[in-house]
């Protein structure tokens, strides 16, 4: 999908990680550690592997926005529900502030939307304007994990943002163990 923001030609493009070249995988890992001043490690990246990806190339074909969404469970209320769970969204720092977060997030929320029950994000102090701008909400209710060691509360977790979801926050968010980062 081709876009203009800003007088410059952009190009979205969604694929699975299987269908990625190991050109594509190594500049959105390179992205990254740019966008992120060097704050993403290996193990954020294997977050990222597995989903869709959302890429955004300039009219040169260099890629200067990415995002993917990864499929994850989390149980609420009795239920266990299929998550688009976002991951590595980035902008290269020169081209950031430009609509192509948005442009990322649009393709994203668009295989949410259409593959999952629900998508969830934790959001970055920087990142969070663009996701509740879009409509993204914050979970208002108890979050927790199910892990090895089976449930445990995070009382002290920022809650992870929402989209599409219609969920109590009566009833506490429990989401599958990962290692790293659960959230």
């Amino acid at each position: 999908m081709r876009a203009e923001y800003g007088g410059r030609v952009t190009t979205l493009r969604t694929a699975h990680t299987s269908d990625m070249t190991r050109g594509d995988l190594l500049a959105a890992r390179r992205l990254m550690d740019a966008a992120f001043e060097g704050d993403f490690s290996d193990q954020d990246w294997e977050h990222a592997l597995g989903g869709m990806h959302a890429l955004v190339r300039d009219e040169q074909g260099d890629l200067v926005a990415h995002g993917a969404v990864v499929q994850r469970r989390i149980l609420h209320n009795g239920r266990s529900l299929r998550v688009g769970y976002v991951e590595a969204v980035a902008v290269r720092p020169d081209r950031q502030r430009q609509g192509l977060g948005g442009q990322v997030m649009g393709g994203l929320e668009r295989i949410i939307d259409t593959a999952h029950d629900l998508g969830a994000l934790s959001a970055s102090d920087e990142g969070q304007r663009l996701y509740l701008g879009r409509g993204w909400q914050e979970w208002k209710g108890a979050v927790g994990v199910l892990g090895p060691d089976g449930v445990l509360l995070m009382p002290d977790e920022e809650p992870p943002l929402l989209w599409g979801a219609d969920l109590d926050p009566a009833h506490e968010l429990l989401i599958e163990w990962r290692d790293g980062d659960v959230y």
